[in-house]
């Protein structure tokens, strides 16, 4: 080995030392020269949150006000006089009509009156209409009787609207409230934990779900008021109970009503209560996950395996064809 490679190789050493020695000097040196990111990440996603809840409460507001002004106002004059002389509240209505407005959203009596308005109103607008497009557009060898039937088949379809339509909004909202109802208890267990009375809890988490499920605060809210006016704190947990018509809810009030009639701690039972409806919302989540396999197996079998074969099959036949032709 001559004097040019042991130069090298001294060379080589040399700046492999040196960089050694730097990356330890900027190992050791830099963390007191860095700014602690941490408080102004943590800030800036608190004024972020901030901004976002003034919003959704703000909303919610909104929302609530609009509601109010709805419950106050009462059903128009010519809607009411048609309902109560049709008699329409003894022959269509009963106590579970009024649970299923209430259970959508609609309270009060206007919302009420619009119901049952609409069941008759709804079947005659349908009728009329179907009537003038199978007259006016299907061809004119179609028997008259033929297009009749199918008016009033589709007039018979405005029957059930009005119905279908509840239910709808029934679904939405109980599906809403289930979803926000888990965390809804946490905030709630924490607040009760913290001192707060059980009036208070249902406030503040009122405050803070509503960016998360708005009829599940609204509830809340009313549910406060209830707990406050009526003189048994019982049924204001039972109208709340039924009003939402979920489950979860139904077993957290029927929790409440127990804590509160055996001086148990309410703690606990939110606790417990909180614990369940988790692992309730983690068992259908895998209940979905487990069913999309079937779900998948009609679309496959509709769209990819037709691919699959001919682009499988293509080749073979063409090779056929030409070898024939």
């Amino acid at each position: 080995m001559g004097f040019s490679d042991l130069a090298n190789s001294q060379m080589v050493i040399a700046v492999l030392t040196m960089v050694a020695v730097a990356g330890t000097v900027f190992t050791l040196v830099m963390p007191v020269f860095e700014r602690d990111g941490l408080k102004s990440r943590m800030k800036t996603v608190a004024l972020e949150r901030e901004k976002i809840r003034a919003r959704e409460r703000a909303r919610l507001a909104t929302e609530k006000g609009d509601t109010r002004v709805s419950l106050r106002n009462q059903p128009k004059k010519q809607v009411k006089n048609l309902v109560d002389k049709l008699n329409l509240r003894t022959a269509l209505a009963d106590e579970n009509t009024q649970d299923k407005l209430r259970m959508a959203g609609y309270r009060g009596t206007g919302p009420l009156y619009t119901f049952l308005f609409a069941r008759i109103v709804m079947p005659l607008i349908l009728f009329v209409i179907a009537l003038f497009y199978v007259f006016a557009f299907l061809p004119a060898t179609l028997p008259s009787f033929t297009k009749v039937c199918a008016a009033l088949f589709v007039g018979g379809i405005g029957v059930f609207a009005p119905n279908v339509y509840i239910q709808n909004r029934i679904t939405k909202r109980q599906q809403s409230i289930r979803r926000a109802w888990p965390d809804a208890l946490d905030l709630m267990l924490i607040c009760v934990e913290s001192g707060m009375s059980i009036e208070a809890a249902f406030r503040k988490v009122a405050d803070e779900i509503g960016i998360q499920s708005i009829p599940l605060a609204e509830e809340l809210t009313l549910t406060n008021a209830e707990l406050s006016f009526l003189q048994e704190r019982r049924q204001a947990y039972l109208n709340f109970a039924k009003r939402t018509g979920v489950d979860g809810v139904k077993n957290v009030t029927m929790a409440l009503i127990q804590a509160e009639r055996y001086g148990t701690p309410i703690g606990h039972a939110l606790r417990v209560m909180a614990d369940d409806n988790r692992e309730q919302r983690m068992q259908e989540a895998e209940k979905k996950a487990a069913s999309l396999p079937p779900k998948l197996t009609v679309p496959m079998i509709v769209f990819f395996l037709p691919v699959l074969f001919f682009v499988i099959m293509g080749p073979a036949v063409m090779q056929i064809i030409a070898t024939f032709r």
